[in-house]
Parts: C-alpha cells; structure tokens; sequence
C-alpha cells in the first residue's frame, strides 16, 4: 500500500510490535487490534485512529483535491490551508 497513510501504518505496526498481547499472549496484530484494543498501550490506539481517520480521508472525495492532510495539521485552520486575516476595518 503506497500513499500518504503509510507511515502511520508503520508506526502502527511497531507499536503492536512491542505489546504484551503480541509477545507474550503471542497472538497475532491483527487479532490484537480486532479483538484487544483495550488491552493495548494508548500510544497504538492513538495510532489506530489515527491510520481509520487517513484512510477515510483518501475515500473522501472532498478532500480528493487538497490531498489527505497529516493528523498534526488538522487544526484550527479553515479548508485550503490558510488561516484567517483580521481585516483592517474600524468599527
């Protein structure tokens, strides 16, 4: 899978790498996603929602011409990515 949701992907990988329910519980990370997310450190089911919220995004055909923005610059800012300017009006 090529795209802008890949790095989550990895990170989501190494994360439930490194989890009780995958080294110890020795089951598999699909099945500790599906069926253990409680069981699962914050930081991966921060992760997870953050790869759902990606690969909704590249089906959403709103966003299909300004591109699936990051997790980190969806903020404050309205679409097309600038921010709003006072205008110079008195009142």
């Amino acid at each position: 899978m090529v795209g802008s949701c890949q790095h989550i992907r990895q990170d989501l990988a190494a994360c439930v790498l490194k989890t009780d329910c995958f080294l110890v519980d020795k089951r598999s990370a699909q099945d500790c996603l599906q069926h253990h997310m409680a069981e699962l450190p914050i930081e991966c089911q921060h992760l997870y929602k953050s790869f759902v919220e990606c690969r909704r995004g590249m089906l959403d055909m709103r966003k299909r011409f300004r591109g699936n923005a990051p997790p980190a610059a969806s903020g404050n800012t309205p679409p097309g990515g600038t921010s709003t300017v006072e205008s110079g009006v008195a009142e």
